[in-house]
């Protein structure tokens, strides 16, 4: 997890107006007092691609493979013999390395280069029968994931009798709870995950050397450990940063900030292991704090979990491996390794385990009644990593190593000890989901054995009772703003594991009538946390603590571009419906007349380029979706099928030609990544392409997207005069950001002020849109991380999005700085997407942040809608 950020100011306030910039940096408050626990900085998002970035310069295959379906939707063996269903233990199979790398940067450190791990576990699987390896996918980079499982072996019978117990725990808790074969002969599922941050390397190397103990072992208490459980190691969740020495994989994406939106294979992958392996108890092994850091963490909690099932073993679980730590013997004098800290016990904010971004605060919904991230104590990468001599990062990647090994250890001597109490959980877990049981808040009495338990540790929610996505726009039922966005959002449930009915006949729920065709959501499930973590608005939660780790707010109901209606009570019985394995899919076109393809879903918008890209005829249509006519129906069928998307009949004769808009893109990876599944053709510039000479006429660039990263001041004069004459001429800038702002000022074109919030803040705001061609149709809520508003607006103008009145905050963290600035009061009512025309170029400037992480689906059809408004032609 460790990686500090860039220091960036509370409160930046640009006031831009045609040729004048002022920038006025307020001091941090107590907003953001203490940036972490020890003074540590807080790792935040924004960081602008460079020009040898593995994102910007990766081929194309990498964003194919994380958009792609079928990398890491399932578990298999590699060798052709299927997903590994009716097969016993072990699996055994000849893994074939890949190529040698001598520029891998595990070596410098003494440990295992990527192409190694593929030999190393082709021997271990010959020492004996405990030891299976399979495929569970591959990175975006392109290199496989291998998932080991040890274990004793299993026959064919008696691995399909486990899987019948796994599913029994999940779908009928109940019955488990009294089954005494789950008791007695249930192998527990743990599953150690290492590598996730490719610059954290030596989780890999103690999982390797755990795994070659395990298989050599002659002793009863390994035999008994491998009879009654199951081990599951992810060896290197992230093989293309551990060898590039990147936290990041090939797409540049922090994987560990993925797994609520699942944009990247490898995450992917690794839900797939939550959900097929089922473990009970789980850690992920980073890097680098010093001492070693051991969740569980500090207030605020995820609402949506069973805590106290949760608290009660992960607590537990940390006290053991805290003392497997200390005992290895090193010390602050001796070895610079300070003594073990457990946040949860030892800190008061900082570490907080609120959004299910992180693998260990993914997992508890799948089952995981204790998980953690244990962070390493010594630092080997980034600028240690190049500053440090050989011996003396060897040195500290060995204790490293040591460290993790003993917390894997601990972990399993924890498992084995208290196997029957921690099943048990798990199946209380679901059994509290399948039958809508209350939460049960921690306390001293409900958790005993763990100090400090106060009410700001209580977090817990009111489930609704049931979810309903509405299918259609006829009259009289609930409209559905996009049926190619519903469908993407019933499939991401699907693939969590969420179960998802449709309804077969009309019926009303909640005082409201739903068509026939609907998705339903019952709450009374097993994985509801899941559910309602995923589609709930989220919470407000900026008076609970000064300062988060990571995002507050990611509501998928509030923006994948769905509508989701929460019922919050009545009964179901009347809704008759049949589960779901898939969503129904929605793409048609037509029969006759002129078509309609409405732009409000990325995949409308991925439709819509491939069709220009092709030489398809499209026009504009007022509101912001474009026009197709009747001779292009042949090309709407071929998108219709591939995308997934709607084409209408309408009588809109359309205006001006859509033609395809090339964009330079001075963006971060996220931004990057989200603009290509978009389809838009994207070419990476910078500051530092800029003053190379980037030639724009060469480029074929038709607008420019800027973000980060490039900087109107640090141009030369030759690279303003390039950017001068390609705005000049035609190109159109759409700007996000304060960096966004500052060009558009510093190039003297839009007449405004641009008036940055506090920049700790984020999370699920309220808006209200124009209607005009860049936010028609768009949802009522955006997304926002440092947020910007403008004002001071001059003629030409035009305000295609405002926050909402009062405080505009659904669901996140923002508070005003010292002071009273900054806040969501003083957003209230201000323009946060305007546009307009100046010196000869079109421009859209974006205070929210609708691109970020890939996540915020429903806003991206924003940009993508205003680069199409602002390209040439």
């Amino acid at each position: 997890m460790g990686i500090p950020r860039p220091s960036r100011p509370v409160l930046l306030t640009t006031l831009a107006s045609a040729g004048a910039l002022l920038l006025t940096t307020l001091a941090p408050g107590s907003a953001t007092a203490d940036p972490g626990p020890g003074g540590r900085d807080i790792l935040r998002e924004g960081s602008p691609l460079s020009s040898t970035d593995s994102a910007a310069t990766a081929p194309e295959s990498a964003a194919d493979r994380a958009l792609g379906a079928s990398e890491g939707s399932g578990l298999g063996s590699g060798d052709g013999s299927g997903d590994g269903k009716n097969r016993g233990y072990p699996r055994e199979q000849k893994l074939t390395p890949p190529p040698a790398d001598p520029a891998d940067k595990s070596i410098k450190l003494g440990l295992s280069p990527y192409h190694s791990i593929a030999p190393k576990l082709n021997d271990i699987q010959g020492i004996g029968d405990r030891v299976s390896v399979e495929i569970a996918g591959r990175s975006a980079g392109g290199h496989q994931l291998y998932l080991v499982t040890v274990t004793s072996p299993e026959s064919a019978k008696e691995t399909a009798r486990q899987e019948r117990m796994r599913d029994l725990i999940e779908n009928a808790p109940g019955a488990a709870a009294k089954d005494p074969a789950v008791k007695s002969s249930y192998k527990t599922p743990v599953f150690i995950n290492n590598n996730i941050h490719g610059n954290e390397w030596e989780g890999t190397d103690a999982a390797l050397k755990l795994i070659e103990k395990l298989a050599k072992a002659k002793d009863g208490k390994t035999r008994d450990l491998l009879a009654h459980n199951r081990l599951y190691f992810n060896v290197t969740a992230n093989p293309d940063g551990r060898i590039a020495g990147t936290r990041e994989n090939a797409n540049g994406f922090d994987l560990n900030r993925d797994f609520i939106t699942a944009s990247q294979p490898e995450v992917r992958a690794m839900r797939q292991v939550a959900i097929d392996k089922q473990p009970a108890v789980m850690i992920d092994l980073h890097g680098y704090v010093n001492g070693t850091l051991i969740e569980p963490t500090t207030p605020p909690h995820g609402e949506n979990y069973e805590y106290d099932l949760f608290l009660k073993n992960s607590y537990a679980n940390a006290l053991g491996m805290e003392a497997a730590v200390n005992g290895l013997g090193y010390t602050p004098e001796k070895d610079g390794v300070e003594p073990a800290i457990i946040p949860f016990r030892d800190q008061k904010e900082g570490w907080d385990d609120w959004p299910p971004i992180f693998t260990p605060q993914y997992m508890p919904f799948h089952g995981a009644v204790a998980a953690h991230t244990i962070e390493f104590p010594m630092t080997v990468n980034n600028d240690e990593y190049d500053d440090l001599s050989v011996p003396e990062l060897r040195r500290r990647s060995a204790i490293n190593v040591d460290i993790a090994g003993a917390a894997m250890s601990a972990t399993l001597k924890y498992t084995q000890e208290h196997r029957t109490s921690v099943i048990a959980d798990q199946i209380e877990t679901f059994r509290r989901g399948a039958t809508g049981a209350a939460q049960v808040p921690v306390s001293p009495e409900t958790v005993p054995g763990v100090p400090g338990i106060g009410p700001e540790d209580v977090y817990t929610t009111d489930f609704p009772r049931a979810y309903v996505i509405p299918r259609g726009e006829e009259k009289g039922e609930r409209r559905q703003r996009s049926a190619a966005a519903a469908s993407r959002l019933v499939q991401h449930l699907l693939d969590n594991d969420v179960e998802v009915c449709r309804a077969t006949r009309d019926f009303r729920l909640g005082g409201t009538s739903y068509a026939e065709g609907s998705y339903v959501i019952d709450m009374r499930q097993p994985k509801r946390g899941l559910a309602n973590v995923m589609l709930a608005d989220g919470r407000d939660i900026s008076d609970k603590v000064s300062t988060m780790y990571d995002i507050s707010g990611w509501s998928l109901g509030r923006l994948w571009g769905a509508t989701v209606d929460p019922v919050k009570g009545g009964s179901l019985s009347g809704v008759r419906s049949g589960v779901v394995d898939s969503a129904t899919r929605v793409g048609h076109v037509a029969s006759r007349g002129a078509l309609r393809l409405r732009l409000d879903d990325a995949r409308e918008t991925a439709a819509l380029n491939w069709l220009l890209a092709r030489g398809t005829s499209v026009r504009r249509a007022e509101d912001g979706s474009v026009i197709l006519p009747s001779s292009a129906r042949g090309a709407a069928v071929a998108a219709a099928k591939k995308y997934d998307v709607a084409f209408d009949a309408t009588k809109v004769k359309g205006g001006a030609v859509v033609h395809p808009t090339r964009v330079a893109a001075a963006v971060t990876p996220g931004e990057l990544f989200a603009l290509r599944e978009m389809n838009f053709d994207v070419v990476p510039v910078s500051t530092d392409a800029l003053n190379a000479g980037f030639d724009w006429k060469k480029s074929g660039a038709d607008a420019l997207f800027v973000s980060a990263g490039l900087s109107y001041g640090e141009l030369n004069a030759g690279a303003k005069a390039g950017l001068d004459a390609f705005l000049a001429g035609g190109g159109g800038l759409v700007g996000r950001g304060s960096q966004g702002a500052a060009l558009n000022s510093a190039a003297k074109l839009l007449s405004v002020k641009a008036v940055a919030g506090n920049g700790d803040a984020n999370g699920v705001v309220r808006v209200v849109n124009s209607g005009g061609p860049v936010t028609g149709g768009a949802p009522e809520h955006s997304f926002v991380y440092a947020p910007m508003w403008f004002t001071g607006l001059g003629s030409g103008v035009r305000v295609e999005q405002s926050y909402g009145g009062g405080n505009p905050l659904v669901s996140g963290h923002w508070r005003a700085v010292e002071g009273g600035a900054g806040g969501p009061a003083d957003a209230s009512g201000q323009a946060s997407v305007v546009s307009g025309s100046a010196a000869g170029s079109r421009v859209v400037l974006f205070g929210t942040e609708p691109l970020f992480r890939d996540h915020p689906k429903g806003v991206f059809p924003q940009v993508g809608r205003a680069l199409l408004s602002v390209g040439r032609g």
